[in-house]
């Protein structure tokens, strides 16, 4: 698999620092539209190089743009739609031109509400699945979406449980996910986020014994 190679919307507010930009997608969006054609073209422009390469040896290619927060989306999903949605949609649909490969979309936070967005969009895998943000729960979403899209994620709350709870509420804590997402298939599992410096070895053991036991 790729390393993350298509960040649309998020390359711009690295320009132009996050609060600005979030006022610029309300008081100026023809501006935010030309930085993020340029983005685009950049990213366009990149995958054609890199797929012609190494296209036919990859499963997975990554792609991303965090859009969400805990509670919801990170700006007015209208404002998502009409001017971020389809400028990821031509880049995803040039992956998919150049290459078989699964395509892996990453945002943290609440995306749930996107998550149709995303399969329209052509993405096959959805990852981190933060399952502690606001309407993530795992049996909702995989009964909602599971025959549409690969959950990537999702194995332990990060947040909470992986760092201050017990080892044998990480255990349990993994059953559960692990129970709520592998029916049918279409699950990779992996915890939500990085492992963070404050995990405990022990819960860092329970969680690997965990998912080899309950697999």
């Amino acid at each position: 698999m790729s390393g993350i190679t298509g960040v649309v919307f998020e390359y711009c507010w690295y320009l132009r620092g996050l609060e600005q930009f979030y006022i610029d997608l309300v008081t100026a969006p023809e501006y935010v539209e030309a930085v993020m054609d340029r983005t685009l073209a950049f990213w366009i422009d990149f995958e054609r190089t890199f797929l012609a390469e190494v296209g036919d040896y990859l499963d997975v290619i990554c792609v991303g743009d965090d859009v969400a927060m805990q509670s919801g989306p990170t700006f007015a999903p209208e404002i998502h739609r009409r001017i971020v949605k389809p400028r990821q949609k031509a880049l995803y649909d040039e992956i998919h031109r150049l290459t078989h490969a699964k395509l892996w979309y990453h945002s943290c936070g609440a995306v749930r509400e996107y998550i149709p967005d995303l399969i329209e969009m052509g993405v096959d895998i959805l990852n981190p699945v933060q399952v502690s943000a606001r309407g993530m729960d795992p049996l909702e979403m995989k009964a909602e979406f599971g025959d549409r899209i690969v959950f990537w994620g999702g194995g332990i709350d990060t947040q909470h449980v992986f760092p201050r709870g017990t080892p044998d509420e990480v255990r349990t804590n993994v059953r559960a996910n692990i129970a709520a997402f592998r029916p049918g298939g279409g699950y990779v599992f992996n915890c939500v986020h990085n492992i963070q410096g404050d995990v405990p070895e022990e819960n860092l053991a329970a969680f690997w014994e965990a998912a080899r036991k309950y697999r």
